[in-house]
C-alpha cells in the first residue's frame, strides 16, 4: 500500500501562508514550506504540480483573511468607516499579505491592486446600497473614491512612512465620506459625471 499522505492540502496552503507572513510571497519555495511543516518537500507535490499552483492557493487564502477584516468593519456602527479602518488595520497587522493582495504585480498568483479593488467593492456594495440609500452605480463610485483614500493610508503604513494616527485617519475618512455622500445626493449629475463643475465651483467659492 502507498504511504498515507500526512498533510492535507489546506494544511500545506496554511503553512505557505505563514511563510508569506514572515518573508513575503517570493519566499514561498518547496524548501521553505517544507521547513515550515518540518517535513521533506515531497508532500507538497502530492497536492500541487507546481509552486505557481501553490502560490495561487495562498493568494485565495489571503483573500479569505482580508474578507474577515472587511466583515468586521461592516458590522460596526458606521459600516463604511469600519471597512476603511479595518483595511488599514489589515495593512498594519498583515503587511506581507497586504503587499501580496494590493501591491503585487499581476501574475498567476495575484491580480494586483485593481483586482483587489473589485474584490473589495463586491463585498461591500450591497451594504452601501442599503445603509446609504444609493443605487449600485453610485455605491461603486462612492466606494472606489474612498478606497483610494484607504489605499493611500495603507500603503504609507506598509512602507513605514505614515505620519497619521488612527484618530486622524478616521477623521479624514469621515470628511471624505460626508463630502462624497453630500455631493452625490445634493448636486444633480455628480454621481453620473454629468455636471457643470465650473459653475458649481464658482458658486462654492463665493460662500
Amino acid at each position: 500500500m502507498p504511504p498515507r499522505v500526512k498533510f492535507q492540502k489546506e494544511e500545506i496552503v496554511a503553512a505557505a501562508l505563514d511563510v508569506v507572513r514572515k518573508k513575503g510571497i517570493d519566499a514561498v519555495t518547496a524548501r521553505e514550506v517544507a521547513a515550515e511543516l518540518s517535513v521533506s518537500p515531497r508532500p507538497i507535490f502530492t497536492w500541487f504540480n507546481t509552486m505557481e499552483q501553490l502560490k495561487a492557493a495562498v493568494f485565495e487564502m489571503a483573500k479569505g483573511v482580508y474578507r474577515e477584516y472587511v466583515e468586521r468593519g461592516l458590522s460596526g456602527p458606521i459600516p463604511f468607516l469600519g471597512v476603511g479602518q479595518q483595511y488599514v488595520r489589515f495593512a498594519k497587522e498583515e503587511p506581507e499579505l497586504y503587499k501580496l493582495l494590493f501591491l503585487t504585480k499581476p501574475d498567476e498568483a495575484a491580480g494586483g491592486a485593481m483586482e483587489a479593488l473589485q474584490f473589495s467593492q463586491d463585498l461591500v456594495r450591497e451594504s452601501l446600497m442599503r445603509i446609504y440609500n444609493m443605487d449600485a452605480a453610485t455605491a461603486d463610485k462612492y466606494f472606489r473614491n474612498l478606497w483610494l483614500v484607504a489605499f493611500s493610508f495603507a500603503t504609507l503604513v506598509v512602507t513605514d512612512d505614515c505620519p497619521y494616527t488612527d484618530e486622524e485617519m478616521s477623521a479624514i475618512f469621515t470628511e471624505m465620506s460626508l463630502s462624497l455622500c453630500k455631493a452625490y445626493k445634493e448636486i444633480p449629475g455628480v454621481a453620473e459625471g454629468k455636471y457643470d463643475k465650473d459653475a458649481i465651483f464658482r458658486e462654492l467659492v463665493k460662500k
